[in-house]
């Protein structure tokens, strides 16, 4: 237990092996026939080199962000052999600092901001040095036949959204009345064609949550009397069903997207107050003071964080009165769970995007990278209704300019490239 006395140093030492996962599996015929087959891996973390039937798929150096592979020609019908080879965190940010200085804090181990791997694996203030090593999401085949739904984007538009009051329910607790005669939903379908790909359609439908079912017209979907979706504290979190259906010219169902939401509005209120100006979360149209905490890692080991465990935390939150939740920058984006959890709790999410405390050595291979690990949390989290905020980094700007960690003039110019620009 690298958690037992000073256990945490004799584990740190593993880390400087590589590790090798192999496993074979078999594929059906059926499989082959499809138009594209897909090996996927949802998380590795964090530098690994990946083969099937000993043909190297590809280098993955990034645990953020989820990695998927055409095995169509290299896939046979039977048994098939897998094989991935993790390399060492601490030997590799290591070499690479020798190569270009990083700064970063003190209680990690130097060299950690050249890995996108989750910052405080290597050491914080609050935590050990633990920088584990493996598979720690699903690796799955995925095959597609003409097209498949690449991301979904949901935006409402209420119709005559009344003021807010303050009224007693039927539980004699006080809680905020907000009414809209409706709500019209629009969605922006992103699909992806393969070679060949006929004409294809979507369809949508809404449920509510009493089973209600709302069909799609004229590319939107309106629903009569919305249930509105509350922060914990200021009303109840309904949650509806949105279900997106990509359909062949023939009729055949191709790909389904079904996600919950929250119908609401969620903004920040930036106007003016007497210090300057407010920052406060806005909820349809009401100012919402943030009470809550700052959430890190449930351990250093990532496989004993489960949906038992993190829904037990986050009940703890809703009862101790918190509607807000900030997954902080030093960590990892969670499992999709957690943003379910706290749709149905009424948690508000400031999202960090995962960079903290560090300077980073900008180049076009680390640009692309972390352009596609935003692009993918962004997309896979944005339908939920708890999502209130995204927030660049953790505490980097001010020590980024007033060199607390000694970055380059190359850095600070980097910074800036990165977090204005990119």
């Amino acid at each position: 237990d690298p958690h037992y006395r000073d256990n945490e140093l004799k584990a740190t030492k593993l880390l400087e092996n590589d590790f090798v996962y192999e496993t074979s599996f078999a594929v059906e015929q059926e499989l082959l026939n499809a138009d594209t087959l897909f090996l996927c891996f949802d998380g590795v973390d964090t530098l690994a080199d990946i083969y099937l039937n000993e043909q190297l798929l590809g280098y993955v150096n990034n645990m953020h962000r989820s990695w998927e592979f055409d095995i169509k020609s290299l896939a046979k019908a039977g048994e098939n052999q897998l094989r991935v080879v993790i390399y060492s965190p601490t030997k590799y940010i290591k070499e690479e600092n020798e190569k270009v200085y990083t700064g970063g804090v003190s209680e990690a181990m130097a060299g950690y901001p050249h890995l996108r791997k989750a910052h405080c694996m290597f050491g914080w203030d609050w935590g050990p040095r633990l920088p584990d090593a493996g598979l720690f999401r699903p690796v799955y085949l995925k095959a597609v036949n003409v097209a498949e739904i690449d991301g979904v984007y949901v935006t409402q538009h209420f119709e005559n959204m009344s003021s807010p009051k303050v009224k007693e329910g039927a539980d004699g607790k006080k809680c905020v009345d907000v009414q809209a005669d409706s709500v019209s939903l629009e969605f922006k379908i992103d699909v992806k064609k393969y070679i060949g790909a006929e004409e294809v359609k979507t369809r949508t439908r809404v449920e509510a949550p009493d089973g209600e079912s709302f069909a799609e017209a004229d590319g939107m979907v309106k629903i009569p009397n919305p249930q509105l979706w509350w922060p914990n504290g200021y009303g109840k979190q309904p949650l509806y069903t949105v279900i997106v259906e990509l359909v062949a010219s023939d009729g055949r169902v191709l790909d389904v997207w079904k996600r919950r939401i929250g119908l609401r509005t969620m903004t920040m209120n930036t106007g003016a107050d007497q210090w300057g100006e407010k920052f406060c979360h806005q909820v349809n149209g009401v100012d919402v003071f943030a009470m809550g905490a700052d959430y890190i890692p449930e351990d250093n080991l990532l496989s004993r964080v489960t949906y038992d465990r993190t829904r037990s935390l986050l009940e703890d939150a809703a009862g101790a009165n918190h509607n807000c939740i900030r997954v902080w920058g030093g960590g990892y984006y969670p499992e999709d769970f957690f943003y379910d959890i706290c749709d149905e709790l009424g948690l508000m999410v400031w999202q960090d995007f995962m960079f903290s405390c560090s300077s980073y050595e900008l180049d076009e291979d680390f640009e692309e990278n972390i352009k596609e690990e935003v692009r993918q949390n962004v997309r896979r989290i944005r339908h939920h209704a708890c999502l209130g905020l995204w927030c660049g980094n953790n505490e980097m700007e001010d020590q980024v300019i007033n060199r607390s960690w000694s970055p380059s003039q190359k850095q600070v110019y980097d910074y800036i490239k990165i977090f204005e620009f990119i």
